[in-house]
């Protein structure tokens, strides 16, 4: 896998407050969908409800560390298009420069803490938020804001693994990454 930098875990947990999109019912039925340079994943819809807990693990490969992650909130709509909830995105770059930073994060402990980020008009978090080493993973656990949207919040997690010289490195074990 040429130029791959790490290999993204995106855990889409739940999202709290969104707008209500089928008036009729006065709920919605949200979906994420997940974009990161050309590839697309999504979450699952969940029925009726603008608290949904989604729980989905997305995988992606990360290529490009100026490519954001782009997070979409949709509302599943059965005879039109699905409407758009609300967008934030997540920028991997400050992730990248750590990594680059301290190439062997293997002599840390398991939960130490690499940086602490603070909200503010370049994120969408709502909250502090802690990037953390954890045994083979940049790791950050963190609610967004959606923009473009009335009201609404998603709670996500990252996970960062390495890819150093085309290998993936996982548990102190190196396990060859096959070529595209």
């Amino acid at each position: 896998m040429e130029g791959v930098i790490g290999v993204l875990k995106l855990t889409i947990k739940k999202g709290t407050n969104l707008a209500i999109c089928d008036w009729t019912r006065g709920t919605s039925d949200p979906y994420v969908i997940a974009t990161l340079d050309h590839q697309k994943t999504k979450t699952t819809v969940v029925k009726e409800n603008s608290n949904p807990v989604w729980d989905c693990d997305l995988t992606m490969i990360i290529k490009d560390p100026k490519a954001p992650i782009t997070l979409t909130v949709h509302d599943k709509d059965t005879f039109s298009d699905d409407d758009i909830m609300g967008v934030t995105h997540i920028d991997l770059n400050p992730y990248i420069e750590r990594m680059e930073k301290r190439r062997d994060f293997r002599d840390l402990p398991a939960g130490t803490t690499l940086e602490t980020v603070q909200p503010d008009e370049h994120n969408n978090l709502v909250e502090e938020s802690h990037i953390i080493w954890n045994k083979d993973a940049i790791i950050q656990d963190m609610v967004l804001r959606l923009k473009n949207a009335k009201t609404g919040e998603i709670e996500v997690r990252i996970e960062i693994t390495p890819v150093e010289n085309h290998r993936l490195i996982l548990q102190d074990e190196e396990v060859p990454v096959e070529d595209e």
